[in-house]
């Protein structure tokens, strides 16, 4: 028997004539309305058996209660189910049969964020080698892949660099990033060692002739690489290195602070480095980091 069938016909009419009027408004899909219906009769069942006001009188105790008996569902679907109530007490409202809004003060449960797509270091490894360094835009597109990997740039930061706010004497690149913040990022040997030979052997040729350009990573043709281009080379190059991983534009910059705490590095240094504002937006690297280290004492630990 459906839920709608086991609740009191007050409830059940208050019900369908909210139904009614979604699917007059707002034309909503058969599906979504069946979902309305089965979470409000579920609330109107419940109240009824626990000798409560019927649907349309419930007060914020009741709703609370309810959300609260919800054990073992998902934030996300608690989220639903208020979505709904909410749909429900706010035509109430509107249709003058009730004076208040019971949901207007009840908070859904925040959704976890999701722990960003990474790369072990092997893999980043083998993504960093996966370019031909014997023709210009191979060594261009390895070079920037390793200023990537050592600084954390976010790729529209890369992209967008001008040559003249790299130091290769000390080691530094001048970023400007989000809202006009500037920060300076260390180079690391590697990245610099490969940025040079770049710019001695790889930018002279793909410029050549074809005007100057303040980018510090350059087209074919001269001019500054898009971001969508760039996108493009990392998923050619995940392929060649074979990484089957869904990678994002972000990857090598949420693999560098990874790695960075996984090997000691402090949160406020990563936070500083990645041009973060906040310390919380750092936070969510701190549970990667401590994601993959519970998977590797399951893998590895006697008693995992």
């Amino acid at each position: 028997m459906a839920w709608i069938d086991r609740i009191r016909e007050d409830d059940r009419r208050a019900i369908e004539a909210f139904l009614d009027a979604l699917w007059m408004e707002h034309g909503l899909a058969a599906n979504t309305l069946a979902g309305y219906r089965n979470d409000l009769a579920r609330l109107a069942y419940w109240l009824g058996e626990q000798g409560r006001s019927p649907l349309l009188a419930a007060g914020r105790a009741d709703l609370l209660d309810w959300l609260g008996e919800q054990q073992g569902a998902r934030p996300r679907s608690v989220r639903r189910l208020l979505s709904a109530l909410r749909r429900f007490y706010r035509y109430q409202v509107r249709e003058g049969r009730r004076s208040d809004d019971p949901t207007a003060r009840i908070d859904p449960p925040q959704l976890g964020r999701p722990l960003p797509a990474t790369l072990t270091e092997g893999e980043v490894e083998a993504l960093l080698a996966a370019p031909d360094t014997d023709e210009p835009r191979g060594l261009r597109d390895r070079a920037m892949l390793e200023v990537l990997y050592a600084t954390g740039l976010r790729v529209s930061e890369l992209v967008t660099l001008e040559a003249g706010r790299v130091s290769l004497q000390q080691g530094v690149v001048h970023v400007v990033g989000k809202g006009g913040r500037e920060r300076l990022v260390p180079l690391g040997d590697e990245a610099a060692a490969w940025l040079r030979r770049y710019l001695r052997e790889g930018r002279p040729a793909l410029a050549e002739g074809r005007g100057a350009s303040d980018a510090l990573f350059v087209t074919r043709r001269g001019g500054a690489m898009t971001r969508q281009a760039f996108w493009q080379l990392i998923r050619r190059y995940a392929g060649l290195a074979g990484i089957e991983k869904h990678l994002s534009p972000h990857t090598l910059r949420h693999a560098f602070a990874t790695h960075l705490l996984d090997h000691g590095a402090d949160l406020r240094a990563v936070q500083m480095l990645l041009g973060h504002a906040d310390l919380s937006t750092t936070q969510i690297y701190t549970h990667v980091a401590q994601a993959r280290l519970e998977q590797l004492h399951q893998q590895h630990h006697p008693r995992g």
